[in-house]
């Protein structure tokens, strides 16, 4: 049984780590803000790209002079994974899901005798990953010096995957990311780059209007495409900011309510070993007084 003095410093210890935990959550609930906007900004703007590219794409159709990015090689042999995580921990489950998809995937891909290459983007998902595939990670980037997530840093990213592409280093590109739904939920999400695909709309979307294009639509497309990888790169990385944020809030306020019942816990235990403490040291003082 640890004494008094040991129970004393570990609700000292207990009670310094709550004031860790919780001064974190509120950190993580101010920034939670400015990235859950950021996040949400940029939606409609990724989605409206979107749109564009699926209106193009129907003019063109099955045109020879269709870039690369949106036709492809033709073949699927080799695979490309970009898996964006976060740069830092105390985050709850975030990283760990978004690794555990990927992995998954890639070993769907590997039994199907795919070959497969992963590019991680953050410290976490290149931690998780390379245990199992460290042989096959062919590119990192950390952006942990970057204290506001921006364009350029994805477009560079995106820039990367282009050149790889350009090399011939692989046939299909798919991101993975999480996608911000709230505090307590984030969805781990798969969306195929290149090839790039372009998205299933509605005619209230405007993909069915009639449009003439100067330049021509392919020559539209060779420009609007690489922007249009590093827009949804930025999307997601925007959504992985919010993500983690959120999942850090949630994960430091459990943290702080447990340290709470923690210490509770100990200071009951302390309490009734030093009422049992002095009850002996009575006892010891009542039988010596009789005895004399």
């Amino acid at each position: 049984m640890p004494s008094l003095k040991d129970l004393k410093n570990r609700i000292a210890s207990v009670k310094a780590t709550q004031k860790i935990t919780k001064a974190m959550k509120m950190v993580a609930a101010a920034k939670l803000r400015r990235a859950q906007e950021a996040a949400e900004a940029a939606r409609p703007y990724s989605q409206r790209m979107g749109i564009v590219l699926a209106n193009i794409a129907q003019a063109v159709g099955t045109d020879d002079s269709v870039p690369r990015l949106m036709a492809g090689t033709g073949k699927d042999d080799v695979h490309l994974l970009v898996v964006c995580t976060a740069e830092r921990g105390l985050c709850g489950g975030f990283n760990s899901q978004i690794s555990r998809f990927a992995r998954d995937h890639a070993r769907k891909l590997l039994a199907a005798g795919k070959t497969v290459k992963i590019f991680c983007v953050g410290k976490k998902g290149f931690d998780s990953l390379r245990r199992e595939f460290g042989s096959i990670i062919v590119e990192r980037t950390d952006l942990r010096e970057v204290k506001r997530i921006g364009f350029a840093d994805a477009d560079a990213i995106g820039r990367k995957i282009i050149g790889m592409f350009e090399r011939g280093e692989f046939d299909v590109c798919t991101l993975f990311y999480s996608e911000f739904k709230s505090v307590i939920s984030q969805i781990p999400t798969a969306m195929q780059l290149i090839p790039a695909a372009a998205p299933d709309v509605d005619a209230q979307d405007g993909a069915s209007a009639l449009y003439e294009y100067e330049p021509d639509a392919a020559a539209i497309l060779t420009d609007l495409i690489p922007r249009n990888i590093s827009v949804q790169v930025f999307r997601a990385l925007l959504e992985n900011v919010a993500g983690e944020m959120g999942a850090k809030m949630s994960a430091m306020d459990n943290a702080t309510r447990n340290a709470g019942e923690m210490i509770n816990k100990l200071t009951l235990s302390y309490n009734r070993q030093r009422q049992a403490q002095i009850t002996t040291e009575l006892i010891e003082i009542i039988a010596g007084a009789e005895a004399l």
